[in-house]
């Protein structure tokens, strides 16, 4: 009798085979453990599918549903009397020596600020000094001939003050008044800011159902809002530059009503 010994080919071959087998079983463990794993994807792939095929099939009313808003800005103003004048006023010196004119300016300033501060003022600062040379100009030449210092602050005080307290600045040196404007106190601007956005959104949805009520549609949800603008106008100044204020009686300082203006815009379905 012949004895069978398989050659090495048909060894590599069953190692092969005997793999391949293994591999198949280890596939089909990770089939079914990830079988419901599979099946919710494919599931979703569906329903994406879905949703495309009818917005693709329906292209006109997606579009409508995107079309179908109407675009209003409203605006609302509230006037709020102004209380507190904010005034700009300084000392200014001018004389043959740069050092000089300086010292005489820092001397006056301060004067003018100890005064300011002992009558309790609010948002006192400083807002320039200036050393400048001064030339003349005499048979196109230009020659030397002194200094010029400058130093300003600003503040706010309340309104019936602000005329006394101009002439107690300038008797404590001030040479200068460069600006007075008028401005309501920050707690009434804020309140007159809410209340000029409520006029502006009333004013946007009563714009919004005049023209829908015309073309006989119906005022629906508020898919956007924008505030434009809730913020007062800059200090209402003077009409004409301050002078210096004369010594037989106080400096009359009469305020105004000063407006606070906002802008809503909504975009409203319908």
């Amino acid at each position: 009798m012949t004895e069978y010994k398989p050659t090495a080919a048909l060894l590599c071959t069953g190692v092969l085979f005997l793999k391949s087998e293994k591999f198949l079983s280890m596939n089909q463990t990770l089939f079914c453990s990830n079988g419901d794993q599979i099946r919710k994807s494919l599931q979703t792939l569906a329903l994406t599918v879905g949703l495309l095929t009818t917005v693709l099939l329906n292209p006109a009313t997606a579009q409508e549903k995107l079309l179908r808003t109407l675009t209003v800005t409203g605006r609302g103003i509230e006037s709020i009397q102004t209380t507190r004048t904010q005034v700009q006023l300084g000392v200014e010196v001018q004389g043959q020596s740069a050092t000089g004119v300086q010292q005489d300016v820092a001397r006056r300033s301060a004067s003018v600020v100890e005064l300011l501060r002992s009558r309790n003022v609010e948002k006192l600062q400083t807002t320039g000094i200036r050393l400048n040379p001064i030339y003349s100009y005499e048979n196109n030449t230009q020659r030397l001939t002194g200094y010029s210092a400058t130093n300003t602050v600003s503040f706010r005080l309340p309104t019936e003050q602000a005329g006394t307290l101009l002439d107690d600045a300038v008797k404590a040196g001030a040479t200068r008044i460069d600006s007075v404007n008028f401005t309501a106190s920050d707690e009434a601007i804020a309140v007159a800011q809410k209340q000029a956005l409520r006029q502006a959104t009333q004013d946007a949805q009563t714009q919004a159902d005049a023209v829908l009520s015309t073309l006989n549609l119906t005022r629906k949800d508020i898919v956007n809002i924008q505030i434009n603008a809730a913020t007062p106008p800059p200090p209402m100044p003077v009409l004409e530059r301050a002078a210096l204020a004369s010594k037989a009686a106080d400096t009359p300082i009469i305020g105004g009503e000063q407006e606070v203006q906002a802008a809503v815009t909504l975009q409203i379905s319908y």
